[in-house]
Formats: structure tokens, sequence, C-alpha cells
């Protein structure tokens, strides 16, 4: 199915060209992604993983104290603490006392700083990773990251501002309408290799980043009107 009468779908359910180019998310360039510390990477990493099962607003009212607690996510700093010391946030109220979320920070630390070793920066690996393979992106952040699979590692990149698309509830059934054969909830690689051929089909069609493509199919698709 073509792009163009989901684009237009979308543009009369908010408002027109205007109202709708407000709603699509920003972008950073590969220099800027370069530009950007491995310790916000590490900070969105903890922000996103914490902001599953909870209730955002808080985690965001919160986040002053997170970025105190660790170190302002200084990696250097963060690596030389001792097992005790990462036992301690247990009781560390600026911080969510979840166990597996704290030990998150930890693996994701090591994570980034191998990958830091491997290519010079967190960034530049983001900024060389090709935009038309998000799934390989997505299945390489599960596999070497901590907590960083589903959706999580979609709000990741997102947050970062690396082009992506993100599987929310309308942009599946959006792709389901568009005549894709895939399940309501797309785990299986099957259906994630669709997904990533249907994106980059309308990418070719659009000359759209990947970001926007995604959030105009939410927006043409399901009761989310103006």
């Amino acid at each position: 199915m073509s792009f163009s009468p989901i684009f237009k779908r979308a543009q009369l359910r908010k408002g027109g060209a205007d109202g709708l180019l407000q709603l699509l998310p920003s972008i950073a360039s590969n220099d800027q992604l370069i530009a950007q510390g491995d310790d916000r990477y590490l900070s969105k990493m903890c922000r996103v993983i914490n902001n599953a099962g909870f209730n955002w607003k808080v985690i965001g009212n919160k986040w002053p104290q997170f970025e105190e607690a660790f170190f302002d996510f200084n990696l250097q700093k963060l690596a030389m603490l001792s097992p005790d010391q990462w036992d301690g946030y247990m009781n560390n109220r600026r911080v969510v006392r979840h166990s597996q979320k704290i030990k998150a920070v930890y693996d994701n630390t090591v994570f980034i700083l191998e990958i830091a070793r491997m290519h010079g920066s967190f960034g530049k690996f983001l900024a060389e990773w090709p935009n038309d393979d998000v799934v390989g992106l997505l299945s390489y952040l599960k596999k070497h990251g901590s907590r960083l699979g589903g959706n999580t590692g979609r709000w990741f990149l997102r947050s970062a501002g690396k082009d992506t698309f993100v599987l929310t509830t309308d942009v599946i059934r959006g792709l389901q309408e568009a005549g894709l054969d895939i399940a309501d909830n797309p785990t299986s690689k099957r259906d994630l290799v669709k997904i990533q051929h249907q994106f980059n089909q309308w990418q070719d069609e659009m000359g759209m980043p990947y970001a926007h493509l995604s959030r105009i199919l939410a927006c043409a698709t399901g009761s989310n009107r103006l």
C-alpha cells in the first residue's frame, strides 16, 4: 500500500499539514549523535528502563535525583563503584529501589564503555548504524545491553534522537490495515523483518525519516483524533 493516502488521512485528522507537523518527533543528525556524551546515553537508557511499569511523570519529576545519585551518569565513576556500593542503591530514596533496574545501570555502564572502546563513542556507534536496519540495531541493543528489548529499546533510540519507528498499538494497527500480515504483538523475527521492509518501502516513496513515518501512521489510525 502506498503511504500517500495514509499521509493525507493523518493530515485530515490532525488539523492539516501544519497541525500534523507539530506532532512529529525531532531527529538528531549524525553529528549531533556523535556530539552527545556517553553519559547522556546512559542517562536516557536508565530513564526509559525506569519508565517501564511506572508513571512517566513521576519518573520525570524525580529525574534530577537520579542524576545526582548516579554521579550525573559519569561512566568512569560508576565503573569504579564496589558491589557493596551498588547494593547500597537499594536503600537510596533518590532512585527507584528496584534491584533489576539498578543492576541495569551497572550492566549498561559496562555495555557503553565497551561500545566506546570499539567505536570511539556510543554516539558514533549509533550514527554509523544504517537507518534502514532499525530491527538489527534493536536486536543488538537487546542482546548486548540490559533491559533494552521491545519498545524500551525503541523509546531509548527515540529519546536519543536516532531515527527509528516505534511499534505502538496504533502503529501496529496501521501496518495491519495497510495489508501487512503481522501479529497484534509482533515480536518474531519474521514479523519484524516484514515491518522493516514496509517502512523501507515507505521511506523510499516519501523520503521521510522513519520516526516521522511511524508517527504519521499512528496519527492516521485508531481513535486519536484532533
